[in-house]
C-alpha cells in the first residue's frame, strides 16, 4: 500500500506553508501526484441605504477574493515547481469559503489528506473535523511546531478495539512499517470497543504479519480522563506521530466529554494521522 494522491488543504497563508512542507514531503517519498485545494466564500449580498444591493461592497469583496486566491495559488506553485513533482491547483468559491468541506469531492478520490493543526483561537482555519467525518479517507495533520517529515521514528496507535482504530491502523500501514518502533496504545482496556481485542493483542499480532515492529502498552485512566493518558504517553515515549481513530463514539458522547479526536486536532503535539 501506498499513497499516490495527495491533497493539501491550503487555506490561508498562515496554514500554506506548513501543509505544503509535509506534503511535498510525503509527495517526494510515495512517487504520489499533489493537489492544492482553496475555496473562498461568495461575496453576501447587502443592501444600500436606498433599499438596492450594494454592489460596489460585492465588487470589493469579489475583488479581495480573487487576489487572495490567486496568492495561494502563487505560494502552491512556487513550492512545487521545483521539486519535479506532478500537481494541480483546484481552487472554487462556495457559500461556506472552508477549503476542507468544499474539497470533498476531491478529498475522496484521493489516498491522503494533508491539512494543519487548528490554531487556538483562530477564526479562519478549516473545518478539518468535519472533513475527516464525511471525507472517509485518512488525513494527516501537520502540528503548530516541528519539522515536516516524509517518515516517522515512533509511531503510536491509540487502540479501543473500535472499527475507526482498525481502520486508521491499516491505513497508516506505510508508515508503520517504515517506522523503527510502534506501539499499541490502550487506555482502560474493555471499557471500550470490541471485547475480543481491546487489549490490543490481536491488532499487534496483524501488524506485526506486515512486518510492523509492534508492542502494547496499556494504562488506567485512574480518573483522569483519555485523552489526558494518551497526550502524556506521548510526551514519555518520545512518539513522532500518533495514529488515532477518529469520532468512535456518538456524537452525543463527544458533545458532552469532547474526546480524543478533538484533543488530537487541537493540541497534539506531533503529527497525527486520522482516519474513520
Amino acid at each position: 500500500m501506498t499513497f499516490k494522491t495527495i491533497v493539501a488543504i491550503v487555506q490561508n497563508e498562515q496554514d500554506a506553508e506548513r501543509v505544503l512542507d509535509g506534503a511535498i514531503a510525503l509527495a517526494s517519498r510515495f512517487g504520489a501526484h499533489v493537489i492544492g485545494v482553496h475555496a473562498e466564500a461568495l461575496p453576501m449580498p447587502y443592501t444600500s441605504a436606498t433599499g438596492f444591493p450594494d454592489t460596489e461592497f460585492l465588487q470589493v469583496s469579489a475583488d479581495l477574493n480573487k487576489e487572495r486566491s490567486a496568492k495561494l495559488k502563487a505560494i502552491f506553485q512556487k513550492r512545487l515547481q521545483p521539486s519535479g513533482l506532478s500537481f494541480e491547483w483546484r481552487a472554487q468559491e462556495t457559500f461556506s469559503g472552508d477549503s476542507a468541506l468544499s474539497s470533498l469531492s476531491s478529498v475522496r478520490a484521493a489516498d491522503l489528506v494533508v491539512a494543519a493543526q487548528r490554531d487556538a483561537g483562530g477564526d479562519s482555519n478549516a473545518d478539518i473535523g468535519s472533513l475527516i467525518y464525511d471525507a472517509g479517507r485518512p488525513v494527516l495533520v501537520v502540528p503548530h511546531a516541528g519539522p515536516a517529515a516524509a517518515s516517522f521514528r515512533h509511531v503510536m496507535l491509540a487502540w479501543n478495539g473500535s472499527r475507526e482504530a482498525a481502520r486508521a491502523a491499516f491505513d497508516a500501514l506505510p508508515f508503520m512499517i517504515g517506522a523503527e518502533k510502534v506501539e499499541i496504545f490502550v487506555v482502560d482496556p474493555g471499557e471500550d470497543g470490541d471485547e475480543d481485542d481491546a487489549g490490543g493483542a490481536g491488532i499487534a499480532a496483524a501488524l506485526s504479519r506486515h512486518g510492523v515492529k509492534a508492542a502494547v502498552a496499556i494504562r488506567q485512566s485512574k480518573g483522569g480522563t483519555i485523552e489526558d493518558a494518551v497526550q502524556n504517553r506521548l510526551v514519555e515515549t518520545g512518539a513522532d506521530m500518533i495514529v488515532v481513530g477518529a469520532y468512535s463514539h456518538s456524537w452525543l458522547h463527544r458533545l458532552l466529554y469532547g474526546g480524543v479526536t478533538r484533543t488530537v486536532l487541537r493540541s497534539s503535539p506531533v503529527t497525527a494521522f486520522l482516519s474513520r
